[in-house]
């Protein structure tokens, strides 16, 4: 099974692959999309949403994972961010691809043990977990870390109901994905 991480932001969204093979978890690569910094928001969410195709269609996942962000202390931050978040989510459904979210904490907790880590310490584990990874940015790691957290709670989703059980992962939302478009 091939995993797809996403770390949402309009400034830069990481994206990292993983292959869960039983327990064990393969590291395939790992990235960040950036957009312009001169561009209009449409520019830049447009610029985000054909880089995350090219990762799909380069990568081929069969399932999506993206972190929930909170809001912001800024609303017009906040709002900027809901919409990258929003054509992050559409870029895996829009290929057909079901899509699970977990909030912030729970990916921490699943990684490291404590909701509230720091960075370094999401990046050591996803190092651990994955040998011989090395994230290319912070965004990368906090996006494997995503689709590693996706890895642990699928499977005990499995065990728990039986493969291709339509049920989400506790903490989370998952969505199927409309079908793929063909023309």
């Amino acid at each position: 099974m091939r995993l797809l991480g996403l770390d949402p932001g309009l400034r830069v969204t990481g994206w990292g692959v993983i292959v869960v093979d039983g327990n064990a978890l393969h590291h395939v690569a790992d990235g960040a999309v950036k957009t312009p910094k001169d561009g209009g928001l449409a520019t830049r969410l447009a610029a985000l949403f054909v880089g995350l195709q090219g990762v799909i269609a380069e990568y081929a996942p069969d399932e999506a994972a993206v972190e929930i962000t909170f809001v912001n202390r800024n609303p017009a931050s906040a709002l900027k961010l809901g919409q990258a978040r929003g054509v992050v989510l559409l870029a895996p459904a829009h290929a057909g691809i079901p899509v699970a979210e977990y909030a912030a904490n729970l990916v921490k907790k699943s990684l490291v043990g404590a909701g509230h880590a720091g960075k370094q310490q999401i990046g050591a584990m996803v190092r651990m977990l994955l040998p011989g990874a090395g994230p290319a940015t912070a965004d990368a790691a906090d996006a494997l870390a995503v689709a590693i957290c996706h890895a642990h709670h699928r499977t005990t989703v499995i065990r728990w109901h039986g493969e291709g059980a339509d049920v989400k992962p506790p903490g989370s939302r998952m969505g199927r994905a409309a079908p793929a478009r063909t023309g």
